[in-house]
């Protein structure tokens, strides 16, 4: 068993309680969907934020295992291991 850290900008962190930080136990190893899933427990309106209807990452929605985006390694199949950092980034636009 093992653990991961999430960090959240202040804009998700409104969809989870206003929580910012969050430590989640692993019984193994994980993925970040499994992760996801997860996080958006009970929390429908940070599933909204996050995924997409087909279940995919937004495209405004960027997520870091340690200095990795997922884009680049499996995408929701990423696997995550005890010790990891999970950094899950919204763009913001205006004007």
């Amino acid at each position: 068993m093992g653990s991961i850290i999430v960090e959240l900008p202040q804009i998700l962190s409104a969809c989870l309680d206003g929580e910012r930080r969050r430590e989640m136990l692993l019984a193994g190893e994980s993925t970040i969907g499994r992760v996801l899933e997860e996080l958006g427990n009970g929390h429908p309106g940070f599933v909204r934020r996050v995924r997409d209807e087909t279940g995919a990452v937004r495209r405004y929605v960027n997520v870091f295992v340690g200095r990795d985006n997922i884009r680049d390694l499996d995408g929701l199949a990423t696997t995550v291991r005890d010790g990891d950092t999970v950094m899950i980034i919204a763009s913001v636009a205006g004007g």
